[in-house]
């Protein structure tokens, strides 16, 4: 699979795993893959990203990532939910963070290990690569771009829609300021 990515989109999978170890999660997921697209500054989803004006709040995108892996992969949408039923999330994670420190539910259990030289991908993480291969085949590109992994992470619900979707970035604006891209590059 990797064979069809693009130099930007290994940068994009190098940068997750470097954003793994900068929040010393161990392991990476949506969240590093989202924080890795909005270090990108020169490729099809950096100007995507900078269209929706998400390049502009990557602070607050960071932040709500951060949130979302302190509450163990918890989205403000899940939260709410369950907030809905009677069930605080930040209490719990207050209570766990209590008992067992500070970032307990982020932690990958791998504690007191030698520091690995390669990055596990989670399942999460595995299935956005999978999905933008799929998105980049249904779209008749035999590459794969990191604008495809934008695509992948925006495409279904996860930590990384809820965060975009949360700064009001959608799946179907994606699309449309990709064809806006590309149409402005074809002319």
């Amino acid at each position: 699979m990797f064979e069809k990515f693009t130099a930007d989109a290994r940068a994009v999978v190098r940068g997750a795993a470097e954003q793994a170890d900068r929040t010393r999660s161990g392991t990476v997921g949506e969240p590093e893959l989202l924080l890795a697209l909005l270090e990108r500054t020169d490729s099809p989803a950096a100007g995507v990203l900078a269209a929706l004006g998400v390049h502009e709040r990557r602070e607050s995108v960071a932040d709500a990532l951060a949130a979302v892996r302190r509450r163990g992969g918890v989205s403000p949408a899940d939260a709410a939910a369950l907030a809905g039923l009677g069930i605080d999330i930040d209490v719990v994670v207050a209570r766990v963070e209590q008992a067992h420190g500070a970032g307990a539910l982020a932690a990958d259990g791998r504690a007191g290990r030698r520091k690995r030289t390669r990055r596990l991908f989670t399942a999460e993480a595995k299935s956005v690569l999978e999905r933008a291969l799929r998105i980049a085949v249904g779209r008749g590109e035999r590459y794969l771009g990191d604008e495809h992994l934008l695509m992948a992470l925006a495409a279904r619900p996860g930590p990384a829609a809820a965060v975009l979707a949360d700064h009001g970035v959608t799946y179907g604006d994606v699309l449309r300021a990709l064809d806006e891209d590309r149409g402005r590059r074809a002319s």
